[in-house]
């Protein structure tokens, strides 16, 4: 009713229906344009999300081994893990049912209802193990515990279930030991494109193990052993988390770490806690691959942490270097959003700003330590002995750090004992009477009495142990007026020197204009200056603490450094930038001459100044060497 059927085709209002087509206005359109995608091809796509390359598909069966409650995982690559992928633990195991259900999709253990909120497992998708199913050839062998309470018909052996490009097996019989073995080859083979675009098989086995380093690191309770091509890369046994992350990071960061420890409310009320260790500013790297970063347990690559490191590392490492670091944070479960990665690499915090603030703080508390309270720099020397490489003694821990200065003397105060509590005696310096024996030398005095300047630039100190302390005046005098800008600044204002006469800078007027329009952050740091016509500066004001440097040089790098920074910096970051600038044209520098309360009034200072090991620009202020460092450097070790 309502429509004409005729051979072939239907007429419907108008419009005739042909098979599988319909004719509109003249012109055809095909029908079912829209379909269903078959479940294989949905696994491979999604297994171009869930594991884009073999280090991805380890770190999966990694975190669920570690959710099964392993005390032990071994991890074998071959061929960066494109030829094959075996991951072997002691957890608790599956079941023959649940080693058949564990490998279709979104079917997961790890989720006790479907809020999404309280998740306190590594894994929650159900998506890892169809996905590396669905693009590679897949066998998982299990055998579960036996229950406490007595006999489980499964724990007498262990079942096998193999996929092969998203066909799935039947579970059958087959030996093993208690846990689960999980062998992953030839990644890829059923998305060919995928596979193309992979690196080198030994970049891939690069990144596979740094992703099996940054598990090992979240769970030190765990073994762990990674193997590439049958080489043993790392072979760990359940370990405390300060020796986990000595092992990690090797003798030279574990030699220079610092214990952090810091606790903060959020805005809801919960508590963060912030555990872990750092290095010292004198160890860094050329990337960030040495910055270890977990919460709740799960390693992460977050963009807020790492922001918040390299802004406490900001003034005491060298511009383009990076820290070394190991930090655990815990929240509130419920302040954190895990499902906001498909790699689960980032996380959301509820109180983004709570957290940022905890981490600079926190490291900048543990950074702000004296010189005598850090470690100090390693020393690479030239080959004198097969032994090339010394590893520098580390500052007794007995030495607290002191608080800083209340007051820093520039270079011409410099020449007076500071007033300073203990640390204002002056020591016997020893460079005017090098023929007799030292006097005895003081513990709570780390870098020693000074005994001489060499090259009118270094100078040098003997400490209470005999080491051979190596001090850079002008690196050394830089931190000095930095942190004394900043302490100023902190309460409030910058004690100022108005010149007798103020001077005249000549400069590009787009170098004179950057100047003006910073004004105001000039004369927060005590700078005063003011426009003289077009292409020149006045200066009617210096920051007390520079002494009297000439300020052409010092206002032309200013102008730089604006020029550089751009407009879009934090003012904070601004201020910290010009303090730093005018810390290095207001120190002692290289080539003049010091006399022995000089010397040992640097030194003591030294030992009373945050962040007193580096300079403003990351490099060392002083090196040590032990007597059995000088010993190996001749021989006689």
């Amino acid at each position: 009713m309502g429509r004409e059927v005729k051979v072939g085709r239907e007429v419907k209002a108008g419009r005739e229906v042909k098979a599988g087509r319909e004719v509109k206005a003249g012109r055809e359109v095909k029908a079912g344009r829209i379909r269903l995608l078959p479940e294989a091809t949905i696994n491979r796509i999604a297994a171009g999300e869930v594991i884009e390359r073999p280090a991805a598909a380890a770190r999966e069966l990694v975190e669920n081994a570690l959710d099964a409650g392993a005390s032990r995982i071994s991890v074998a690559i071959d061929g960066g893990g494109i030829a094959r992928i075996e991951v072997e633990d002691d957890g608790i195991g599956m079941t023959e049912a649940e080693l058949a259900l564990c490998v279709q999709r979104h079917a997961t253990s790890k989720l006790a209802d479907d809020s999404l909120v309280h998740i306190a497992t590594l894994g929650f998708r159900g998506e890892a193990l169809p996905s590396i199913g669905a693009a590679a050839r897949l066998a998982i062998t299990s055998r579960t515990r036996p229950s406490p309470g007595g006999h489980s018909p499964d724990a007498d052996s262990a079942h096998t279930i193999v996929i092969e490009g998203g066909v799935v097996g039947e579970v059958a019989p087959s030996a093993g030991n208690i846990g689960t073995r999980v062998v992953v080859a030839d990644l890829f083979f059923a998305t060919p494109a995928r596979r193309k675009f992979l690196k080198s098989p030994r970049a891939e086995a690069d990144a596979a193990e740094t992703a099996i380093r940054r598990l090992a690191m979240a769970a030190p309770h765990v073994a762990f052993r990674f193997e590439s091509d049958g080489r043993a890369l790392f072979d760990l046994p359940g370990q405390d988390r300060a020796a986990r992350v000595a092992a990690l990071f090797g003798p030279e960061a574990a030699g220079a770490l610092l214990a952090v420890d810091g606790r903060r409310t959020d805005v809801d009320g919960g508590e963060m806690v912030l555990t872990g260790f750092i290095a010292a500013p004198t160890v860094t790297r050329a990337t960030m691959a040495a910055q270890a970063l977990v919460v709740n347990g799960r390693p992460v690559a977050d963009p807020v942490l790492r922001t918040a490191v390299r802004v406490a590392y900001r003034d005491v490492i060298a511009h383009g270097r990076h820290p070394v670091v190991a930090l655990f944070l815990d929240v509130d479960p419920e302040a954190l959003d895990v499902n906001v990665h498909p790699a689960k690499a980032e996380v959301r915090f509820r109180a983004p700003d709570a957290v940022r603030g905890l981490v600079i703080s926190t490291l900048a508390r543990t950074l702000a330590a004296g010189a005598g309270g850090m470690a100090p720099p390693a020393v690479v020397l030239p080959a004198i002995t097969p032994r090339s490489g010394l590893a520098l003694a580390r500052t007794a821990s007995a030495h607290a750090p002191r608080p800083p200065a209340p007051r820093l003397a520039g270079f011409a105060e410099a020449r007076l004992p500071l007033d300073n509590g203990p640390s204002a005696r002056v020591l016997p310096a020893a460079a005017d009477r090098f023929h007799g024996p030292f006097t005895p030398i003081a513990a709570e005095f780390p870098l020693g009495a000074p005994v001489a300047q060499v090259l009118d630039t270094y100078i040098i100190a003997v400490a209470a142990d005999g080491s051979l302390v190596l001090v850079d005046q002008h690196a050394a005098h830089e931190r000095l007026t930095h942190e004394a800008l900043r302490a100023q600044l902190l309460e409030g204002e910058v004690r100022r020197q108005a010149l007798l006469l103020p001077a005249v800078v000549d400069m590009p007027a787009a170098d004179a204009a950057r100047l003006l329009a910073h004004e105001a952050d000039l004369d927060r740091l005590g700078l005063e200056v003011e426009a003289f016509g077009p292409g020149a500066v006045l200066v009617r004001a210096l920051p007390a603490a520079l002494g009297a440097p000439d300020p052409a040089p010092l206002l032309r790098d200013l102008a730089d450094e604006f020029a550089e920074m751009g407009e879009g910096l934090a003012l904070a970051t601004r201020l910290d930038a010009v303090i730093a600038r005018l810390a290095c044209h207001g120190s002692i520098r290289a080539g003049r001459r010091l006399g022995g309360p000089e010397m040992d009034a640097l030194l003591r200072q030294m030992e009373a100044t945050p962040r007193a090991a580096t300079c403003s620009h990351g490099r060392p202020t002083f090196l040590k060497l032990s007597r059995a460092e000088i010993e190996r450097m001749f021989g006689r070790r």
